[in-house]
């Protein structure tokens, strides 16, 4: 099982270091060829204007959309999340659009507003540990969407049929149990595949 990293900006290795803990095989996605050769693809944080922009550079976005239709799951963790999403507040224009979500940006705050805690998250056993860092909050969820966790009454954690979002950066910590949650979902996609 192949996840790859979108390789543009961010947190790379440490999301394939996550990948490869469960199991699955992580590789950093460089080139729009390789998503091909991919059954998940991770977004992860960074600058999402910046993320944008250099997708829109590489020309990633409809191959990403078409990977995206053919039910392949794909995980955005802080800016990869505001990269998925619809509609981003303040009138930014949307990256992907693929998930059914309304995002605010740096809702937390500035850097030095930084936090770490552990986060329960519907359908796994033990809290996540969560590292957020300017991290967006999801202000509204659409028809399908599940609300997965919240922190302090915002929701934090979502997921749209193979899409999964989080505010927060899972990769900046030694659990894994987030990355095992999306190779699970693409386990079961491959599964559903193959009836």
């Amino acid at each position: 099982m192949k996840i790859g990293v979108l390789a543009l900006q961010g947190a790379v290795a440490e999301h394939i270091r996550s990948i490869n803990q469960t199991g699955a095989e992580g590789v950093p996605v460089k080139k729009v060829e390789q998503l091909e050769e991919l059954d998940g693809l991770i977004i992860p944080g960074g600058e999402s204007t910046t993320i944008g922009k250099l997708m829109r550079k590489y020309s990633f976005i409809e191959p990403i959309r078409n990977f995206s239709a053919q039910g392949k799951p794909i995980f955005g963790t802080c800016a990869g999340l505001i990269v998925l999403a619809k509609d981003i507040a303040g009138g930014e224009e949307p990256h992907l659009a693929l998930m059914d979500i309304q995002v605010a940006r740096n809702a937390f705050g500035r850097q030095r507003e930084s936090f770490e805690t552990d986060l329960p998250v519907k359908g796994m056993e033990k809290p996540v540990r969560a590292v957020f860092i300017r991290a967006p909050l999801i202000l509204e969820t659409g028809e399908g969407v599940e609300v997965l966790s919240t922190y302090k009454n915002e929701i934090v954690t979502a997921r749209q049929g193979h899409l999964l979002a989080a505010s927060y950066h899972p990769e900046l910590t030694e659990d894994y149990a987030l990355h095992q949650y999306f190779a699970d979902m693409v386990k079961d996609t491959q599964a559903a595949v193959k009836l």
